[in-house]
């Protein structure tokens, strides 16, 4: 029985399948060595929580058989929010990255994000919380891309980057949370 119309969603992008495998109805040339074919096309996109931000969307791009393969595309923004809370070694800022935050390989990513988090909070404007974020953009993306926030504390000091990344991005003491 062939498969038509089969539609999968998820992260503003759809991709539809058209065809399928077995016969069609009718029975006809397809009936025998069917194939499917794949279209690509983006959906109204996702947003985060602040109004009108969209974090993916999907451009076209061939395959060595020329079959046109998604190709996911991440844009700002890249920081949803940031929130301030107070733990056991003092303040800490909560840095809660979009999904575009957590997948992005745009090679100005990180800097991009820095000012995000600097338009939604001007008081981490610090050389300790750049460098910890810097780190954590850097690594725990990719060591746990799906942690809530990154946590940025101004009491930590102020390191090397080696240091700061033998510390995993939390210097000076142990990360509270």
């Amino acid at each position: 029985m062939a498969r038509t119309g089969a539609v999968l969603v998820g992260i503003g992008v759809t991709v539809v399948v058209a065809g399928g495998c077995g016969s069609t109805p009718g029975g006809g040339p397809e009936a025998t060595g069917a194939h499917s074919s794949t279209a690509v096309e983006t959906t109204a996109p996702a947003t985060s929580s602040r109004a009108g931000s969209v974090d993916a969307s999907t451009t076209r791009r061939a395959t060595r058989d020329g079959s046109p393969s998604p190709t996911v595309v991440y844009r700002p923004p890249h920081i949803d929010h940031v929130e301030w809370t107070d733990t056991a070694v003092g303040p800490s800022l909560s840095v809660f990255p979009t999904t575009s935050g957590r997948h992005t390989d745009d090679p100005a990513g990180m800097a991009t994000a820095w000012q995000e988090v600097l338009a939604l909070e001007p008081g981490a404007d610090t050389p300790g919380m750049q460098a910890q974020f810097d780190c954590h953009w850097r690594f725990a993306r990719i060591v746990d891309p799906e942690k809530a926030s990154w946590n940025l504390e101004p009491g930590r000091p102020v390191v090397t980057e080696q240091e700061m990344i033998s510390a995993r991005c939390n210097p000076g003491f142990a990360e509270e949370y």
